[in-house]
């Protein structure tokens, strides 16, 4: 499984955002669909809110391939 780092310099991310900004999904609407068909893990439990405000600590896990934890 391919791991990733990524550093947030605000209080949050939102799901969608990350997505695009790690280019895991082409578009905003790739992006969605990504999270509406249950491809994404927050720390252990599936994640269908495209908006949920990722924070410091959290870790995902994308479509069972690639972790993204969030420092």
């Amino acid at each position: 499984m391919e791991e990733i780092q990524f550093e947030i310099t605000e209080e949050y991310i939102e799901l969608i955002k990350l997505l695009k900004v790690l280019t895991l999904a082409q578009t905003g609407g790739h992006a969605k669909l990504i999270v509406e068909n249950g491809e994404v893990c927050r720390n252990g439990e599936q994640e269908f809110r495209k908006r949920a405000k990722l924070v410091k600590g959290d870790v995902l896990v994308i479509a069972d391939q690639i972790q993204v934890e969030i420092i």
